[in-house]
């Protein structure tokens, strides 16, 4: 069986002629994954999307004409970033448009991960939700505190619609490599294979020796699997396939997914040709209890921001000090005009110096050597008007707090903007790390039929099922 991965991303880009060139291998299916984690948790707790509008519509316009074109099924899984109801049903819109702009029927099913805090709480008592390493065990408070949870599914709710004759599924919060999995397994063939191929081309051409415009054309055996690039000047070696089956889980070779976990040990990787590899030895373990992985973030406030840069030499010598004595002097300032308290953990102040250690933090390493740094200061508070007055106080202690070497008024903090607060709006926080045990694989997730295609773009739903 041989199929497509269209883009790592759908709105980064999908490259149309490597696209079509990739027709002509007569693929059974078209796959895209849509979202991510590494994205943070605001498209969770918002509803919003990491990608525009037009990115995504210009992505799907793609994909669901090569697959019309082909005969075979596109399958989208996390569907708007993160996959939650909002997201399925905003993607379906946009596919609603595609599917009349080019006067096809598309015979469409949305799948639905998003889960009820009344369903998550009766699990919880039932004793069917787990943590996962290093989190705390759920309380019904903190179910509660979720402005959203998604279950991400596996192969199973993709199998049901491809089953019923889908042409187009957009999912919702799904396995990656489940979308590149669940034809393949559907057909019988081998787990390890499956799974693993999958979890290599899930992320489009990253898996190439240099990443470019392309797509990824996998071809799955009964022993092996094979992974070609199809875009100018695009090489999979054995070292690209191998590095990128390795990535994005504690051990190396362990891989879980709701129905198992895949294990990489023994693969082995050869060149094929000078631009594809072949892959053989994974290996799949059943799991004992199917779960599926609980996503969920909760609103921790609203932040404001100052950005600015330094370069005085004095000061930059003794940089974590003066600024040590800046939020010292602030803090103070913050209580008495406003009665807020940075001892309450509803409110903070993060400085994050860039040029220095900025993205590494305490456990950069390399001594500090640059002429400049830029200054980030965040604020958080409950409220928007909360976090804003505190960095409002923070703007004048950066531009003229004191240090020993210098005599009278100096300034010392260039600011990026004017004013120079933004305000970032809410914040939110990854807060589930658990897992739902299931007695059915498909038992949390709704299958929805929707005809696409009609004159005015809009929706028509005809029929709907709950697996």
């Amino acid at each position: 069986m041989t199929y497509v991965a269209a883009t790592g991303a759908l709105g980064s880009g999908v490259d149309r002629a490597s696209l079509w060139t990739a027709l002509e291998e007569h693929p059974a299916f078209i796959a895209a994954d849509a979202g991510t984690t590494d994205a943070g948790a605001f498209a969770l707790g918002s509803g919003e999307t990491a990608f525009s509008r037009a990115a995504v519509k210009l992505d799907l316009a793609a994909v669901l004409e090569a697959g019309i074109t082909a005969g075979v099924p596109v399958i989208i899984g996390s569907a708007g970033t993160a996959g939650a109801d909002g997201h399925v049903d905003w993607v379906l819109e946009i596919a609603a448009e595609v599917a009349a702009e080019i006067e096809e029927r598309v015979r469409t099913f949305a799948i639905y991960s998003e889960q009820s805090t009344e369903m998550l709480e009766a699990q919880l008592r039932a004793g069917r939700i787990r943590a996962l390493r290093h989190a705390s065990e759920l309380t019904a408070e903190d179910v509660g505190r979720c402005e959203r949870v998604v279950a991400m599914m596996g192969v199973e709710p993709l199998q049901d619609a491809l089953a019923h004759g889908a042409q187009l599924i957009v999912a919702g919060r799904c396995s990656d490599a489940a979308l590149f999995a669940a034809l393949p397994l559907q057909h019988g063939f081998p787990a390890g294979l499956a799974w693993h191929a999958g979890k290599v081309v899930e992320c489009g051409t990253l898996a190439c020796e240099t990443m470019g415009p392309g797509v990824m054309l996998v071809t799955v055996r009964e022993d092996s699997f094979s992974v070609r690039p199809i875009g100018e000047d695009l090489r999979c070696t054995p070292q690209s396939v191998a590095a990128h089956s390795l990535y994005e889980t504690a051990n190396p070779f362990l891989f879980a997914e709701p129905s198992g976990t895949l294990d990489i040990a023994n693969a082995t990787y050869e060149a094929e040709t000078a631009t594809s590899v072949r892959v053989r030895g994974s290996q799949f373990h059943p799991a004992g209890e199917y779960s599926v992985k609980l996503e969920g973030a909760e609103l921790i406030g609203y932040r404001t921001m100052l950005v600015g840069g330094v370069r005085d030499p004095l000061i930059l010598r003794q940089l974590g000090d003066w600024l040590e004595r800046v939020n010292a002097y602030t803090k103070a300032s913050i209580l008495k005009t406003t009665g807020i308290s940075l001892d309450d953990d509803r409110y903070r102040v993060r400085f994050q110096v860039y040029g220095r250690d900025a993205v590494m933090g305490h456990l950069e390493h390399a001594a500090f050597a640059g002429h400049e740094v830029g200054v980030v200061c965040t604020t958080l508070a409950p409220t928007q008007g909360e976090a804003t007055e505190m960095a409002r106080l923070y703007r004048q202690p950066l531009l003229h707090a004191p240090i020993p070497e210098w005599k009278g008024s100096i300034t010392a903090f260039a600011y990026l903007h004017n004013p120079p607060w933004t305000e970032l709006g809410p914040a939110y926080r990854f807060c589930l790390n658990h897992v739902l045990l299931l007695d059915e694989p498909q038992a949390v997730h709704t299958l929805r039929l929707v005809e696409l295609g009609m004159s005015d773009g809009r929706l028509s739903a005809v029929s709907e099922a709950t697996t």
